[in-house]
């Protein structure tokens, strides 16, 4: 599919879709409650379908009216080999291979995209070492045995969703565990939402000096009603476009209160120079004198790709730094980015760990490829407010894996519907 934008007067304001953190970590705590639970989810992506579609074949009872999510709780694990179908959603995966083991499960994961080549082995060692069996295939992950309490170990410099899984596995357990974090964990934040959602339900985690301590047997028990929050990872691509705005954007629906680390966009746009209104109603970005910053993206990974967008527009040479992991994501995020602005026609350079990109000139816009990836495709749309020409993107289908209404919001700030 092709989007092709040439309409520059953006205005207006995006109501904030729901967080698909926020919401795949919900849908799996209610999925290991006792009660049922309605949880309000506004808009639904591939990746929160994938999730739903596994909870479902593990046994739990998922309704979806509109925008509510109606959860009943598994009640009894099915018997033999679960099919488990996680599209590429890497969170889906990750979580709940370990809340397979602790529900004694024996189960496939099927795996799409780049997901299969997405590294898995600190997690893997821990699980097997803990009285699991995976045997990879493919695009199969084999699972069966049954977790066991005890000390979990893994590196801080590996994906945060690998700790956010046992956190939400541990606490089913007979015994008691830890789980030592070695070194900095990369990207905290979606820890502490994870942390953060189980609480709400219910669940105590202790920390002290890098180390989580889970008792075992607890039981999970969600409010009976529950919103996601609205999706400062999404939200941010809105948000940048403001920067590059005399008018500006607003965006409504965001908790200033959150744990999501991608609510970090604030601060990163105020360092370029936008300038940034924060209200419990909304949050509104305008353009200012826009000058070139250093990026350290370790924690806020997500955000590299709209954040180069706003370097492009700035004046003087930013650098993003620290961001290798990203070559792992749906593309490799560090030489997508760098190819998409190159071909608008933006002075970028690609590092090992990070990109270089000398700002301040109009860009001639052009065509360029998603790459299949839904945060690519979304930042060329932003891109297109720094080109003379028309963008075209290719393989602009690819927003649904997070933001299916993409486009329509984006129509509903131009007035105009965009050529495909």
């Amino acid at each position: 599919m092709i989007q092709i934008i040439s309409n520059k007067n953006w205005h207006g304001t995006i109501q904030a879709k729901a967080s698909k953190s926020h919401a795949h970590r919900l849908l799996i705590c209610a999925a290991l409650g006792k009660e049922p639970v309605r949880l309000r989810c506004s808009g639904f992506s591939e990746d929160i379908e994938a999730t739903i579609r596994c909870l479902r074949a593990m046994g739990a009872e998922i309704l979806i009216r509109g925008d509510e999510i109606a959860v009943t709780p598994i009640k009894t694990p099915p018997e033999g080999l679960c099919s488990l179908s996680c599209g590429e959603s890497g969170s889906t995966l990750r979580f709940l291979l370990p809340v397979v083991g602790a529900l004694g499960l024996s189960a496939v994961f099927h795996l799409a995209g780049r997901l299969p080549e997405r590294p898995l082995k600190p997690l893997e060692e821990q699980l097997v070492s803990h009285g699991m069996a995976l045997t990879r295939r493919d695009s199969y992950i084999h699972v069966s045995g049954k977790l066991q309490a005890g000390e979990y170990f893994l590196p801080g410099n590996v994906s945060s969703q690998y700790t956010s899984g046992l956190l939400m596995a541990l606490p089913l357990l007979r015994g008691e565990s830890t789980l030592a974090i070695d070194g900095k964990q990369e990207s905290a934040a979606y820890v502490d939402i994870t942390r953060d959602v189980l609480r709400i339900c219910g669940v105590e985690i202790e920390e002290t000096g890098g180390s989580y301590h889970i008792s075992g047997r607890q039981k999970f028990c969600p409010p009976e009603k529950i919103a996601a929050e609205g999706d400062w990872s999404n939200g941010a691509f809105w948000l940048c476009a403001g920067a590059l705005l005399p008018d500006g954007l607003c965006v409504a629906g965001l908790n200033p209160d959150s744990c999501q680390g991608d609510k970090e966009i604030l601060s990163v746009l105020r360092r370029f120079g936008a300038r940034v209104d924060v209200s419990a109603e909304k949050v509104t970005v305008r353009t200012g004198v826009l000058k070139g910053i250093e990026v350290d993206a370790s924690g806020i990974p997500d955000l590299v790709p709209i954040i180069s967008v706003v370097a492009a527009g700035a004046q003087g040479e930013s650098r993003i730094v620290n961001a290798a992991r990203l070559r792992l994501k749906e593309s490799d995020r560090l030489k997508s980015t760098a190819d998409m602005l190159c071909r608008l026609g933006a002075d970028v350079v690609e590092t090992e760990t990070g990109l270089v990109i000398r700002g301040g000139k109009a860009l001639a816009g052009g065509r360029v490829s998603s790459w299949s990836d839904h945060r690519i495709a979304m930042a060329a749309a932003v891109a297109s407010l720094l080109c003379q020409g028309e963008v075209t993107i290719e393989g602009s289908e690819a927003v649904s894996k997070s933001y299916p209404a993409f486009w329509e919001d984006l129509q509903s700030l131009t007035g105009k519907e965009n050529d495909a």
